[in-house]
């Protein structure tokens, strides 16, 4: 019997999840979409375009253009991946009507609403993932193992960037159309990029305040901020931690990493390229780790079988909605100090 799925949402993250899908599942999946617009391109794994084709014949799709006439079809997931405004009505519509729920990162775009949509995937017991794909990276996991054992003795500092030129994420669009460069979409480096947030919550747990700078400040066709310098404030082993994030959308070329500081050694994580270094005793390099042989979709691809094995009762999900709100709790206590120059409690429940 085939397994049903919906997705909402085939923009470029929404096609990889419907490909990976297809790959996983093969025929064993019915795919349904939800769509308001029907003049998507078929993207490639590299973010191209492909000729002569559309997505409802490529991909089989049945194709619904009211919300409730796609979930009267009892789906038994729904995947959420349009913009970020978006996601809260079509999640608490599907958690209504009892589908567990894949939901892009984050959440939402603002806290309202994400506590009753909690309330409801607790109540009816559904399975919920937020669909941040950097915790199945192998250097992150290479990370916290280290940590873990205690490698580099006890953190005092964290230092994490993220740095990418927003108009090259999307070839296929006009940059200043896409989620990520309009304030009512839910754009902005901060929500765009909440992937820091939330592995550095991973790793470190959640801070307590956080303190905000940066704005829109290139010359960039957007309205949203392009750069944020976030400093959080972490308790570690009872001592207070400062860990700070860079984040902007002009970096060329693209980096993604951290530098971790403990008392006796160093860790170095450049996710971008897919190197950890490790050094101990007065800066001897004690360990290094390649895994630049990872390729972009595997990490997607690992996460969606997780999904899929949550489902199968196999697995638990290891970012259910109330963990992917923790980190929206985070950006959005950053994106308040951003407006108001002040220190912001992150209140994270």
């Amino acid at each position: 019997m085939a397994r049903r799925f919906l997705f909402a949402g085939l923009g470029g993250v929404g096609q990889r999840h419907l490909r990976n899908l297809r790959t996983l599942l093969g025929e064993e999946a019915e795919l349904l979409a939800y769509r308001t617009r029907r003049d998507a391109p078929v993207l490639t794994d590299e973010m191209g375009v492909e000729s002569g084709g559309d997505l409802e014949s490529k991909y089989r799709l049945r194709v619904f253009t009211d919300l409730s006439e796609a979930l009267a079809e009892r789906p038994e997931a729904v995947i959420i991946s349009n913009p970020t405004s978006l996601h809260l009505p079509v999640a608490r519509a599907a958690a209504e009507a009892g589908c567990h729920l894949f939901i892009e990162k984050p959440v939402a775009h603002e806290m309202d609403g994400v506590p009753e949509l909690i309330e409801i995937i607790e109540r009816k017991q559904l399975v919920s993932f937020v669909g941040y794909q950097w915790r199945f990276h192998p250097c992150l996991a290479a990370v916290r193992k280290v940590l873990e054992e205690g490698v580099i003795g006890r953190v005092v500092a964290v230092r994490a960037r993220f740095g990418e030129y927003l108009p090259g994420w999307h070839p296929y669009e006009d940059y200043r159309q896409s989620y990520a460069a309009r304030r009512e979409l839910g754009g902005g480096v901060l929500l765009t990029q909440i992937h820091d947030f939330d592995y550095l919550g991973w790793l470190f747990d959640w801070p307590r305040r956080v303190f905000c700078v940066g704005g829109k400040l290139s010359n960039l066709e957007i309205d949203v901020e392009d750069t944020a310098s976030t400093l959080m404030e972490c308790e570690l082993d009872g001592r207070t931690v400062p860990i700070h994030l860079l984040q902007d959308y002009l970096t060329r070329p693209g980096e993604r990493g951290c530098e971790i500081v403990g008392e006796t050694g160093k860790i170095h994580a450049n996710l971008a390229e897919g190197i950890l270094r490790v050094w101990t005793d007065g800066g001897r390099l004690a360990a290094e780790e390649r895994f630049d042989m990872i390729e972009r979709n595997q990490i997607f691809l690992e996460e969606l079988r997780h999904f899929l094995g949550c489902l199968q009762g196999a697995e638990t999900s290891r970012v259910t909605a109330r963990e992917g709100a923790r980190s929206l709790q985070v950006a959005l206590a950053a994106r308040e100090s951003l407006s108001t120059g002040r220190v912001v409690d992150c209140n994270i429940q």
